[in-house]
Formats: structure tokens, C-alpha cells, sequence
């Protein structure tokens, strides 16, 4: 039966890619059309695309055939409405405009896919009166509320496969291989991709790194016949010796901006400008000798197709979003609690990050098999 409470919907892919994207895009339309019939729209170029009007209708053979495929086929921009950039570098607030594009398309309901900066938006645009469903979606896996996200396990997967190529040619070489891995603040992706490809050394934002530790992991494996290693590190991990509640990588901005006045004086080995995964790789070179390379897996981790677990996630996540619909439950986010699927109020989500708790029962059985943290 046609839906009391919604006849038209927009549905838009917000901040980076990741896999399974089109997969959920599926699981809200497909349903939305034929179970419930629901207009819906396709908004492209993320929140870009709902304040400069760049919008399609949506039928069942655009939605046909896209399960398995990466990226998006609405586009994504990290734009915000409340903060669009202008051509002299400054920004402007156009959150009118996209509350007009809302309410001339006639939407009823505007379905978010996205992470943290996703949701954020999509919370502050309830307060202008939209109706907003959100789906959670970021290979970090930060979002609060839910036990998982989509894009997530694809990420790992891939991440976990390329420590697996790593291995082997550390053995052979008999180096140290330093892998990076995103995630600024929360090291979800990194631990699990860590424990799973065996990393002996995995370093996370949430537990600052001493130096010390990890070359004293690196000596003890050597001298135990282990002559080769594998170290993961998050891309926002952060050394003990980092100012409070600042990263490395952002110490590294700061010292860029004063590179040109400090010219190199007074600086000594332990001073590096770039990736923390190459402060690592050199410190460890420098220490103790041992030949280390660097791989920054990069935004690698974000393409390809989705796992068959995300290509499942997305479908159930879109497939509840479009009954939400239908019942005309609205400023809620679906999250995945266990193994059921539910959904929580966006002022739950909003502002919110979800970082890896000390005692996770994944890092006691990471070191329960002899991984070192460098703490």
C-alpha cells in the first residue's frame, strides 16, 4: 500500500567513497519504488548537489545491477552547505539554498549516507525543518551508535590482503615493513587489519607510542631469529612525546608553516617532517640499523568492490532506512547493535566519535599473541 506519510524522497552520498555505497543506495530505492511506492530522487555531488540543485529521478533499472559496484553512482563532495567554499578561498553560508531545493523538489524525507561530517550536517539541517534518515557508512568505522559501518569491513579486507603481500617480501628481505593505514582519530581500521594480517607492531591514535618500546619489540624478535617485522600505524597515531591531544601529523603541519623560518637550525635526528609512518620507518632505521621501507596503502583503501559482509550491511541498512520511510519515522540514523539492525536519534550522533575503548577485547588478544603497541 502507498505510504501515508511520504511520497517523495532524496537519498545522497556525502564525504569520501567507500565501498557498498551502491549497495544501500539499492536497498533504500528499491523497496521505496516497488514495495512502497515512493518517488525517489537522486541528489548527486553530496550536499553540493542539494544546495545547486543537481537532481534525478531515481527508477528501478538505475538501481539494477549496482550492488557489487564501488564508489557511487550519485557522485560525493565534501562540501557543506553551511560552509560553501568560494573561488577567493573564503566560504559562505547557503543553507537556505538547500532547505529551497528541498522543499521544491517536495521532498518529504532526504536520506544521508555518510560518516561523521555527514551526520553532523544532516542533524543541523533538522533544525531547518527537514526530515532526514541517516546511514552509516566510513571505512574508520567511527560513528557512534552503531556497532559497525559499511565500507568498513571492505576496507580491512583489502588492508589486511596488502600486509599479507608485505610479509612475504619483508621475510625475504629481512626488513622492517612499515604499512600505513587511515584513520586520523580512531584506529578501528588499523586493528583489525593489523590483527588479522599478523602485524607484529600496530600503532593507534587512541594509545600514544613510545619509540623506545617499539625498537625494544624490534630487538627482542631479532634476537629470538625473528629478522623481519610488520607495523601498522594508523595515519593519526601519535607519539608519547606529542603535545597534548595533538598529533604527529598535525605537529608536522605546524612545523611546515615555520620551515622557511627556522631553515633547518637547531634541528636534530630526531626532528621529521612528513607521514608518521615515515617518522617511524626512520626512526627504527636510525636506532637499529635494520633496512625499513614504507607503504602508504593511501586511498587504495577506500575503492574496489565491497565484501559480500558490506554488500549485506548496506542492503539491510537501505532496506530498514526505506521502511523507516514508509512509517514516517524521520531524524533517526540506522545502526547495527549486535546483530540487529535499529536505528538511534541523530542527536545521539552528532559531534560524536567512536574511538577503539583501551580494553578492547581485540587488543587483549592481540597481545595475548605477542603484539606490541608501543606502549
Amino acid at each position: 500500500m502507498p505510504s501515508p506519510h511520504a511520497k517523495c524522497i532524496g537519498i545522497l552520498t556525502s564525504g569520501g567513497d567507500c565501498p557498498g555505497l551502491n549497495a544501500a543506495i539499492r536497498g533504500v530505492a528499491k523497496p521505496a519504488i516497488s514495495d512502497f511506492h515512493i518517488e525517489v530522487i537522486g541528489i548527486e555531488k553530496g550536499f553540493r548537489g542539494l544546495v545547486e540543485n543537481h537532481a534525478r529521478v531515481l527508477h528501478l533499472q538505475d538501481v539494477s545491477g549496482i550492488l557489487s559496484l564501488g564508489g557511487t553512482i550519485l557522485g560525493t563532495s565534501r562540501e557543506k552547505p553551511h560552509k560553501m567554499p568560494l573561488p577567493n578561498g573564503e566560504s559562505i553560508d547557503l543553507t537556505s539554498r538547500a532547505v529551497e531545493t528541498y522543499n521544491r523538489l517536495g521532498l518529504d524525507c532526504l536520506v544521508c549516507l555518510g560518516g561523521n561530517g555527514t551526520h553532523n550536517i544532516a542533524h543541523s539541517l533538522t533544525k531547518h525543518g527537514l526530515n532526514i534518515i541517516g546511514l552509516p557508512k566510513t571505512i574508520d568505522n567511527d560513528l557512534a551508535e552503531t556497532d559497525i559501518t559499511f565500507g568498513f569491513d571492505s576496507a580491512a579486507s583489502y588492508a589486511a590482503q596488502a600486509i599479507d603481500r608485505l610479509y612475504s617480501t619483508a621475510e625475504a628481505h629481512l626488513r622492517v615493513m612499515v604499512i600505513e593505514l587511515m584513520g586520523h582519530n580512531a584506529g578501528w581500521l588499523a586493528l583489525h587489519a593489523g590483527v588479522a594480517g599478523g602485524a607484529d607492531i600496530i600503532l593507534l591514535p587512541e594509545i600514544p607510542y613510545d619509540i623506545d618500546s617499539v625498537c625494544q619489540h624490534l630487538t627482542e624478535r631479532r634476537r629470538r631469529g625473528k629478522w623481519f617485522s610488520i607495523v601498522a600505524v594508523a595515519e593519526g597515531a601519535k607519539s608519547k612525546e606529542s603535545q597534548a591531544g595533538t598529533s604527529d601529523l598535525e605537529k608536522d603541519q605546524k612545523k611546515k608553516k615555520h620551515k622557511k623560518k627556522d631553515k633547518g637550525e637547531g634541528k636534530g635526528k630526531s626532528e621529521f617532517i612528513g607521514p608518521v609512518s615515515t617518522r617511524v620507518a626512520q626512526e627504527i632505521s636510525e636506532r637499529l640499523g635494520i633496512e625499513t621501507r614504507v607503504t602508504v596503502l593511501g586511498h587504495l583503501q577506500r575503492g574496489g568492490i565491497p565484501t559480500p559482509f558490506d554488500r549485506v550491511l548496506a542492503t539491510r541498512f537501505g532496506t530498514y532506512a526505506a521502511e523507516m520511510v514508509a512509517e514516517g519515522k524521520y531524524n533517526q540514523m540506522v545502526c547495527m547493535t549486535g546483530s540487529q539492525v535499529s536505528s538511534v536519534p541523530l542527536d545521539k550522533v552528532a559531534g560524536r566519535t567512536k574511538l577503539v575503548p583501551l580494553d578492547h577485547p581485540l587488543i587483549r588478544s592481540a597481545r595475548r599473541v605477542g603484539t606490541n603497541f608501543g606502549d
